[in-house]
């Protein structure tokens, strides 16, 4: 007999609290990353209530839509979540190619480059262990990912949502009476900064169509130029 969906978020729960218990007692220094979305709530509690001492980091761009804002501080609250709000070391003035256009409007690539993969180097090499809420079903990139993998600055990557699904999700927020996004609502499935993303279309391909709508770029870097082949 197959697995319950619940059953099946269970076993997940199971898996995510035995390798942060294996952390533990090693002393490896661990923290999450999340971009506060809608599907970023089950990993976010599941820390809240396995290890609240697990930092979280928020990369602020300066591009997030304000409701992102609003909906991270509103997590936080109801969570008692530590953020680490991280930014660009480079200001945002600087931040234009040589017709005065911001970088995400010429060179999206370098944009986040600047916003995401940079500010989050100095947190890797404070830490052992980065926890982010990737899963297989998003890209062809997250597809083949493995729960744990070899990172940069001598950290391990741990996927710990690699194998959860959007009904597996649903199910969690609903048991757990857990809020959506404000802009889910509004049509935005996938949401990261504001210049970048779409609402969601029915002819695209999966949750993450809206984001650099019309461009072949479908990651922002912080799971490829950060991410060990």
């Amino acid at each position: 007999m197959s697995e319950s969906l619940e059953e099946t978020v269970e076993v997940q729960r199971g898996l995510f609290a035995e390798r942060l218990k294996a952390y533990r007692d090693q002393g490896l220094k661990v923290f999450a990353s999340s971009s506060f979305q809608t599907h970023s709530i089950p990993m976010l509690h599941l820390i809240s209530e396995l290890d609240a001492d697990i930092p979280v980091v928020f990369l602020q761009t300066g591009f997030h839509f304000p409701e992102t804002l609003a909906f991270r501080d509103q997590i936080a609250d109801l969570l008692g979540l530590q953020i680490i709000n991280v930014e660009s070391a480079l200001p945002k003035i600087a931040q234009r190619d040589a017709r005065g256009r911001f970088h995400f409007a010429s060179d999206p690539g370098y944009c986040c480059f600047l916003n995401k993969t940079k500010p989050m180097e100095p947190i890797l090499g404070e830490y052992d262990v980065w926890i982010t809420g990737v899963r297989r079903d998003q890209s062809a990139t997250r597809k083949n990912f493995a729960l744990e993998a070899p990172g940069p600055f001598n950290t391990t990557r741990f996927h710990p949502m690699l194998d959860w699904t959007n009904r597996m999700i649903h199910h969690y927020r609903k048991q757990y009476q857990l809020p959506t996004h404000p802009l889910e609502a509004k049509g935005y499935l996938s949401i990261g900064c504001a210049p970048c993303t779409q609402k969601f279309n029915l002819g695209d391909p999966n949750d993450r169509g809206g984001r650099w709508a019309g461009l072949k770029k479908t990651e922002c870097g912080l799971h490829t130029d950060l991410a060990k082949a």
